[in-house]
């Protein structure tokens, strides 16, 4: 079906991947909980397997580093990052292949380095690596990183990625900002992912990790994260949505949080005392160190049934300086200012692109999501990873829409034009609030969860958005400015495995761009 170059075009793709010969990790001697470990953006990424025990129950995970969370990978503004991905995996009960997504990194002239399997490049074989080199020109703030193979971020391999900016508008309004201020939300799981992928239907995870620990129901008083805070001190914490499956309901007994951030886009501050945060979405929040000194419970309840807080399971404790070494006795609430997405502008007040009317854009598309017994389909399609590339077919010149698999997953986008995406929730794609993100973009909401109504003047732009509850008719716009394919799909990790999920095939006339960029690529069509 595709001339046989584009066959050979996988294994050219990965002529930037290079045998890994078996020396010795330099992590190997690392715990599998460390404070925070911090990487460059010129660096080795190892994927290792390594038994880790976060919620006091011991498995063996896919870890990048060796550690859970992995490495924070720490940037400057407009810094170049060249990432080698090394894969030393040997646990044959889970996948031996893997890729790492940069998640929120646009990938600007670079979309063959964004990490997705079988859209943008082939999965790293054992014992090859990776090379990734891209830069985030004008990008800054709070991103992450986690495998685009499979379910296999479950299993572990998820870690924070920031992008500081010495002139940060926000600066006046928190003291302290660094990888102490990190706080990530992950669920846990106690099987690996090949027998959790064999569930069709919901997927019950084991435990909350807070900062990488936490505990599950039944199990033993493992430690919890501690974050610790100076009083009178006000702190930018970037709490980041690593999980799998699960929204977490984020807040932190007697405090408040002032919203400056969304998926590394500086917001309108916005205060509430509760925060909803969705898998693969990021918040910057100040908080104010302005409480009597003491400890005080961090709360993380998922969207899941039956949560609770007994024996410290979803929390973790913000101690003050000088406060004693014992759990909280803080209690919750009371909430008085929820969060309301619609509420939330960008800062600096980035113009809609295109005519301020639904249906107005170039290009309307609506993304209708279903459940079939238990397979999601979009557009009545279910997604399935093609045998090739999608970037690689569209390099080969598949000169249609319809010659791109997989068939009906792949919708052409022209160049230069203002496109505006609805998904219209009507309730038949079950196992939400569904968290749609959209690689090498960030879009402007204009019309979000709970609100019928739409907001062209300042809305927010973020890459990550929440498709709501039934009758929610989430929509947004963005520019046709970044040549490639480009996954769309819900964050939830066992629908995309399920076929949540179709491909942006855009710009296809501005790929030469792209492929110019590709190491030793720039003529091998």
């Amino acid at each position: 079906m595709f001339p046989h170059t584009v066959l050979a075009g996988c294994l050219l793709a990965l002529s930037h991947a290079v045998s890994v010969v078996s020396s010795r990790s330099n992590y190997d001697d690392l715990p599998s909980s460390v404070p925070p470990f911090t990487i460059k953006p010129v660096t080795e990424l190892v994927i290792v397997n390594k038994v880790i025990a976060p919620d006091g129950f011991a498995r063996s995970a896919t870890l990048a580093g060796g550690i859970f969370p992995g490495p924070l990978i720490k940037a400057q503004k407009n810094d170049n990052f060249s990432i080698n991905v090394v894969n030393r995996l040997h646990d044959k009960d889970m996948p031996l292949s893997t890729s790492v997504h940069w998640h929120g990194i646009q990938q600007k002239k670079t979309n063959w380095a964004d990490g997705a399997s079988f859209v943008t490049q082939c999965p790293i074989p054992q014992n090859r690596s990776f090379l990734h080199e891209f830069s985030a020109p004008n990008q800054t703030g709070t991103f992450w990183y986690h495998s685009h193979f499979s379910t296999q971020y479950c299993d572990g391999l998820r870690g924070p990625l920031v992008i500081y900016d010495p002139e940060d508008p926000h600066q006046d309004l928190y003291d302290i900002d660094d990888e102490n201020t990190i706080i990530t939300l992950s669920d846990w799981y106690h099987d690996p992912t090949p027998k959790l992928n064999k569930i069709f239907g919901p997927v019950t995870y084991n435990s909350t990790l807070i900062n990488g620990l936490g505990r599950y129901r039944g199990g033993p008083k493992s430690p919890l994260s501690v974050i610790n805070v100076e009083q009178g001190k006000r702190y930018r914490f970037r709490i980041i949505g690593l999980s799998c499956d699960p929204s977490y309901n984020f807040t932190i007994d007697g405090h408040t949080m002032t919203i400056i951030e969304a998926d590394g886009i500086e917001t309108v501050p916005e205060t509430v005392d509760s925060l909803p945060v969705l898998a693969g979405q990021r918040y910057s929040v100040i908080v104010y160190a302005n409480q009597p000194v003491d400890n005080y419970w961090v709360r993380a309840p998922s969207n899941f049934p039956n949560q609770t807080f007994a024996g410290g399971l979803n929390q973790a404790i913000l101690r003050y300086n000088g406060a004693p070494d014992e759990d909280p006795t803080s209690t919750p609430g009371p909430y008085i200012l929820p969060f309301n997405e619609g509420k939330l502008a960008s800062l600096l007040s980035i113009p809609v692109p295109g005519s301020p009317e639904i249906g107005k854009a170039d290009v309307h598309i609506n993304l209708l999501a279903t459940t079939v017994n238990n397979i999601f389909r979009v557009n009545n399609v279910s997604y399935h990873s093609p045998p090739t590339p999608v970037l690689l077919q569209m390099l080969s010149g598949a000169q249609h829409p319809s010659d791109l698999l997989p068939s009906g997953s792949v919708y052409e986008l022209p160049s230069n034009k203002v496109i505006e995406i609805a998904f219209p929730n009507t309730g038949l794609a079950l196992g939400g609030p569904h968290p749609i993100h959209l690689h090498g973009h960030t879009f402007a909401v204009v019309r979000t969860s709970g609100n019928s109504t739409t907001n062209f003047v300042n809305p927010i732009w973020r890459d990550t958005v929440n498709m709501g509850s039934t009758g929610d008719n989430v929509t947004i716009r963005f520019v046709t400015d970044n040549s490639g394919p480009w996954f769309i799909h819900c964050h939830i990790d066992f629908h995309l495995n399920h076929g949540f999920a179709v491909v942006m095939a855009e710009a296809r006339d501005r790929l030469a761009d792209v492929n110019a960029s590709i190491p030793g690529m720039s003529d091998a069509y």
